[in-house]
């Protein structure tokens, strides 16, 4: 039985049953991630390049904060001001390094549990996106899939990257849209700009989605002839007001506007430039292997330097565009099936790709499996999952992509797989 907006209503007497569920698939996941954890914490504290695998840049960033140089220093070198990565990863390690040390075990282990707890906790935005969209059975699975799920566990337990706060934030997001399409509540959407937010904080890359997801839900409320312009309004408001700190210290520190982030240009050129071998080359990058790189960001400074990179990242299209196009498509199929390259000499530098081809690959399927069941049953359920899934990685397509780039959808294909397989043996028992 539906609603009339074609979300499934759960009559199942067990529903009394979901918190304990729920609650033993979250400490479960965050058991799993602890004990990986403990095995993995001690390759963060490699104390070449000053500490650079804790964290890299976040992590330098935030020593830099608590030695009371603000957000600045991105290297293992004085650099200045910078706006390399945005400013929620980087204050929350210079928070667990104010409390447990600078580059200590103690440190170490706490980013990687606080990692490893937004990981656990993005079982419940799971749990009740995938019951709101399918079913309880469908959401049952889909929280146990996470608590083990690789990817979920290696981008969290063996990572000091915002991936899986991203993940987190995209699926909560994912949640609240699918509830909007039938609210005008002003304080709901007020929480959903300041939700979209915080996230953008934190990975600008899924503002990406909001036009279309945002489009979707007026959309919605249109066809029910209700107001959406006043929520709609209200939302972009409190986006740009929580936006609006870091876009002020932006410019005091650089007296040019920046976005949030400014190394679009410098991302652009580590996937389309030199080694075609790899999906990453770092001939132009201060943390690659050209010393002159670093030496010249050092010198001229943050803003120039990516000035520069815009200037060679527009001679890259000019004089090989169709080798740009050729590696964009590339890695549309790397991003969703895990396959670069099966050369010996790459597979040297990445010798579990096989594994993650196999994997991957099966989890696509599986999600686009779900996603086209979803379309023929649930149209209105399926087409913010497809919005999300299609947009998100547009960026990575042109810059460069990389298996963890993909993990804040995770969340979305593991409920679309899950669904494909809930039907599939729902269909079993009925043949």
């Amino acid at each position: 039985m539906r609603t009339p907006t074609g979300l499934p209503v759960n009559q199942n007497p067990a529903d009394d049953r979901i918190p304990r569920t729920l609650l033993w698939a979250t400490v479960v996941a965050l058991a799993v991630r602890l004990v990986v954890v403990g095995f993995v914490y001690q390759t963060f504290l490699n104390p070449g390049r000053d500490h650079w695998e804790f964290a890299y840049e976040a992590g330098k960033i935030a020593r830099s904060i608590l030695l009371g140089h603000g957000f600045s220093n991105p290297y293992w070198v004085d650099t200045g001001p910078t706006a390399e990565v945005a400013p929620v990863l980087p204050y929350l390690i210079a928070g667990v390094m104010a409390v447990f040390g600078t580059y200590t075990k103690a440190a170490a282990v706490a980013v990687l549990s606080l990692n490893s707890l937004f990981s656990a906790l993005t079982c419940i935005p799971i749990f009740f996106l995938a019951k709101k969209s399918f079913g309880l059975r469908e959401a049952r699975l889909a929280a146990w899939t996470w608590a083990f799920f690789p990817y979920a566990i290696n981008f969290s337990a063996n990572s000091m990257w915002d991936h899986a706060l991203t993940a987190l934030f995209l699926t909560l997001l994912l949640l609240i849209a699918l509830h909007l399409q039938n609210s005008t509540r002003i304080w709901e959407w007020a929480g959903f700009g300041f939700l979209w937010g915080l996230a953008a904080l934190t990975a600008p890359v899924v503002l990406g989605t909001l036009p279309f997801l945002g489009a979707w839900i007026c959309w919605r409320l249109q066809r029910q002839e209700r107001n959406w312009s006043i929520p709609a309004a209200t939302a972009g408001f409190v986006l740009v007001l929580t936006l609006a700190p870091w876009l002020i210290h932006n410019y005091r520190a650089f007296h040019h506007p920046v976005f949030l982030k400014d190394t679009l240009p410098m991302v652009f050129l580590d996937g389309n430039y030199g080694n075609k071998l790899h999906w990453w080359d770092g001939a132009l990058d201060p943390c690659g292997n050209n010393p002159a790189e670093m030496a010249e960001f050092q010198k001229v400074g943050e803003h120039a330097y990516m000035a520069e990179k815009w200037r060679q990242a527009f001679d890259v299209v000019r004089s090989n565009p169709g080798t740009v196009a050729w590696r964009s498509i590339r890695r549309v199929g790397y991003m969703w099936t895990g396959y670069w390259s099966f050369n010996p000499e790459y597979l040297r530098e990445e010798p579990f790709d096989p594994i993650n081809t196999v994997f991957c690959t099966a989890f696509t399927f599986l999600a686009i499996v779900g996603l086209t069941k979803a379309f023929r049953k649930v149209p209105n359920v399926a087409t913010p999952y497809a919005l999300v899934l299609l947009t998100f990685p547009l960026i990575y397509y042109i810059t460069h992509s990389d298996l963890a780039y993909r993990h804040p959808l995770d969340p979305q294909i593991v409920i679309l797989a899950s669904y494909a397989v809930v039907s599939w043996l729902a269909q079993r028992r009925k043949a």
